[in-house]
C-alpha cells in the first residue's frame, strides 16, 4: 500500500491511530433513469416515504438531545435541518420534477438541491450563503434513505480504534458521534469554528478538517494516523512512522493522567497570583465533567440550550429545576446563568421574533435585544433564575449589551420579577448579582456606564473578535481572518480588563481564548484572574497557570499590546510561552 500524507486544519489536538471508516457521500453516486408514466405516483410516494423517515431520524435525535448526553448547542443545528427538510422547496419541488420529467426520485432531488445551492451562493450575506451546506446535508440524508442506506453513522465496537472519514459531517451526524467510539475524524470540508470542530474539542477527540479530498483518496480499512496538533493525516504509515506516533500517543496518555493529579490543587502562579478557573456548561448534566476537572464554579451556563433541544418552550418550573440542579451541584460555588442568547446561529422555531430570516442575523434581534422585545419570555426566565438563587450562589449574566438603556431596561424587568415573587411569597436572593457580557466593541468603549450599573463583567471573546474584525466565525471562506491576536482585539481586551480592575469590578473571560493554554499567560499579563472555559480544557489551563510568573509576563504582554504587526505579535507570543 502506498503511504502518503494529507494536510488540513487541525481543530482538535492529539494523536489517533486506527482504521478508516468511510461515510457515504450519496450525492456523488446518484444514477439517472426514466420512470414509466404509470410508475410516477409510486416514485413520488417513495420520495415522500424517504422524507418521513428522515423526519423520524431527526425526532429521535431531538429526543437524544433532551437526555443531556450530548453537547446542547447541536439542538440549534437540528432546528435548522428540521426547517430545511419541511420547506416546500425541498420536500415538494422534487415531486413536481418527478411528475414532469418522469425521472427517478434520487435524480429529481439532486436537481432541486443544485438549484437551491446556486440560489444560496448568490446571497450577499455570508451567514445565509453558508446555509447551502445545511441544504446539502439534509438532502444527503433523504438520498441515503432513497438508496436504501441507513441515515445513521456506522456502529463501532468499544475496543476498536476507528477513524471516521467523511466529505462533511452534518449536525445530526455529529450528535451521533457522541454515542460511538471513534478515535478521531477527518473531513474534506469544515473550519476552526464549524460544529464538527466544536464537538471534537469538547470530547477531546483529535480531528483534522478541510482536507479537501480525503474522502476520495482514502479507502475503507486503511490504517490512518490523525495528528490534530500538526494538522496532518498519514495514510498507510510505514513501520518507522507508526512506531514514532505510537510513542507520541503513549506520551500524551501519560501527560493526561498526570494532569488529573492537578484536579484539587489551587490554581496559583509562581509569584502567588490566585486564579479562578470556572466551567462553561450548556445543560445540568455537564456539571459532572466540570467537577471532575476541578472547576471552582460555573462561569457561564448557556441557558438558551434549554430552549433549543425541544419541540416547545420550557416552562418556568422546568427552567427553575434545571438552574436549581446546577446550583445544588456546585454546593455554594458561584453559578453564573446567562439569560438566553437566541438569534444569529441559534434559531428556535416557534418564536415570532426569530421565525423570520433576518437580513443579517448576527447584527439583528438576538440575545438581550430579543429578551427585551419578548418581555413575557424574559420575565419567565428571570423568575426561574431568581427562584433558583435561593438554593445556591447564583448570578445573572446578560449577553450582548451595547448601551446603558439596555441595562436599565433589564434591571427594571428584574425588579418586576422580584416583585411578583414577593407577592407570591416565593423565596429568592434579593441581592443576586447581575453582570454583563462584553462582546461588542461599543461595550468596551462605553464601559463606564456598565461599571456604574452592574456587579461584574464577563468578556465573550468569540463575539468580540467577530464584531471587531467583521468576520463571521462560522463562514469557512473568511474563517482564516478570525484572529484573536489581531492588534485591535488585543487593545480592546487590555482596555476592558484594565478598566474593570481600576474600578475594582470583577471581570472574567468566557470565550474560546480562556481555554487556550497558549493564551493563558497573555491574559494573566493583562491582569485577568478569572477564566471560564469548556470543562475539557480546565486542567490544561491550570497546568499553564501553575507554570506562569505574572510579573515576568507583564513586560512581554506590554510589548504585545504595542506591537502593530502580526509577525511581531506571534514572535512575542512564542517568547511568552517559552
Amino acid at each position: 500500500m502506498v503511504s502518503f500524507a494529507l494536510h488540513g486544519v487541525g481543530v482538535s489536538a492529539g494523536v489517533a491511530i486506527g482504521r478508516a471508516q468511510l461515510v457515504s457521500h450519496a450525492t456523488l453516486e446518484v444514477a439517472h433513469y426514466a420512470v414509466a408514466t404509470k410508475q410516477v405516483p409510486a416514485e413520488i410516494e417513495r420520495f415522500e416515504l424517504a422524507v418521513k423517515e428522515v423526519q423520524r431520524e431527526l425526532e429521535t435525535l431531538h429526543a437524544a438531545m433532551t437526555s443531556g448526553d450530548v453537547p446542547g448547542e447541536f439542538g440549534a443545528f437540528l432546528d435548522v435541518h428540521w426547517m430545511i427538510l419541511n420547506d416546500p422547496t425541498l420536500s415538494e419541488a422534487p415531486k413536481k420534477i418527478i411528475a414532469e420529467q418522469h425521472c427517478n426520485a434520487e435524480w429529481a432531488l439532486t436537481q432541486q438541491m443544485g438549484v437551491l445551492v446556486e440560489q444560496f451562493e448568490q446571497i450577499e450575506d455570508s451567514y445565509l450563503r453558508e446555509r447551502k451546506n445545511d441544504v446539502v446535508q439534509v438532502g444527503e440524508r433523504v438520498l441515503k434513505r432513497l438508496m436504501g442506506r441507513p441515515g445513521t453513522l456506522p456502529v463501532t465496537k468499544a475496543e476498536e480504534q476507528t477513524i471516521l472519514v467523511a466529505h462533511d459531517l452534518s449536525p445530526a451526524d455529529v450528535i451521533q458521534f457522541k454515542h460511538h467510539h471513534y478515535g478521531a475524524f477527518l473531513t474534506d470540508l469544515g473550519g476552526v469554528t464549524s460544529h464538527t470542530a466544536i464537538v471534537a474539542r469538547s470530547l477531546n477527540v483529535p480531528a483534522v478538517v478541510a482536507t479537501h479530498n480525503a474522502r476520495q483518496l482514502i479507502r475503507d480499512g486503511e490504517l490512518l494516523i490523525v495528528d490534530g496538533t500538526n494538522h496532518v493525516v498519514i495514510v498507510n504509515p510505514d513501520r518507522a512512522v507508526l512506531s514514532e506516533y505510537r510513542l507520541k500517543q503513549n506520551e500524551l496518555d501519560i501527560a493526561r493522567q498526570k494532569l488529573k493529579r492537578l484536579r484539587t490543587k489551587p490554581a496559583e502562579t509562581i509569584d502567588g497570583v490566585r486564579v479562578e478557573l470556572q466551567a462553561n456548561i450548556e445543560l445540568p448534566d455537564d456539571l459532572e465533567q466540570a467537577l471532575e476537572n476541578g472547576a471552582t464554579g460555573v462561569g457561564l451556563f448557556r441557558s438558551e440550550f434549554l430552549f433549543l433541544n425541544r419541540a416547545g418552550l420550557p416552562s418556568e418550573d422546568e427552567q427553575f429545576e434545571a438552574y436549581r440542579a446546577v446550583a445544588d451541584g456546585m454546593d455554594g460555588k458561584p453559578v453564573t446563568i446567562r439569560t438566553f442568547d437566541l438569534g444569529a446561529d441559534k434559531h428556535k422555531e416557534g418564536l415570532d421574533g426569530l421565525a423570520r430570516v433576518a437580513p443579517n442575523p448576527a447584527l439583528g434581534l438576538r440575545a438581550v435585544r430579543f429578551c427585551l422585545a419578548e418581555p413575557r419570555l424574559f420575565l419567565t426566565q428571570l423568575r426561574a433564575i431568581l427562584r433558583a438563587s435561593h438554593y445556591g450562589n447564583v448570578q445573572i449574566l446578560v449577553p450582548m449589551l451595547a448601551s446603558a438603556s439596555e441595562i436599565d431596561q433589564t434591571l427594571a424587568m428584574l425588579a418586576q420579577a422580584k416583585e411578583t415573587l414577593r407577592e407570591q411569597g416565593v423565596p429568592f436572593n434579593s441581592r443576586v448579582a447581575v453582570g454583563g457580557m462584553i462582546e461588542i466593541p461599543a461595550a468596551v468603549l462605553a464601559m463606564d456606564a456598565f461599571l456604574k450599573r452592574l456587579d461584574f463583567l464577563s468578556i465573550g471573546t468569540n463575539d468580540l473578535i467577530q464584531y471587531t474584525l467583521a468576520v463571521d466565525r462560522a463562514d469557512e471562506a473568511v474563517s482564516h481572518l478570525y484572529d484573536p491576536l489581531h492588534p485591535a482585539v488585543m487593545r480592546l481586551l487590555s482596555l476592558a480588563i484594565g478598566t474593570a480592575k481600576k474600578a475594582k469590578v470583577s471581570i472574567a473571560v468566557c470565550g474560546e481564548m480562556a481555554g487556550d493554554p497558549l493564551l493563558t499567560r497573555l491574559l494573566l499579563g493583562m491582569g485577568l484572574t478569572n477564566f471560564s472555559m469548556h470543562p475539557a480544557h480546565l486542567l490544561n489551563v491550570k497546568q499553564r497557570v501553575l507554570q506562569s510568573d505574572v510579573s515576568a509576563a507583564k513586560p512581554i504582554v506590554d510589548r504585545i499590546r504595542r506591537a502593530g504587526e502580526p509577525r511581531k505579535v506571534l514572535a512575542l507570543i512564542e517568547k511568552l510561552n517559552a
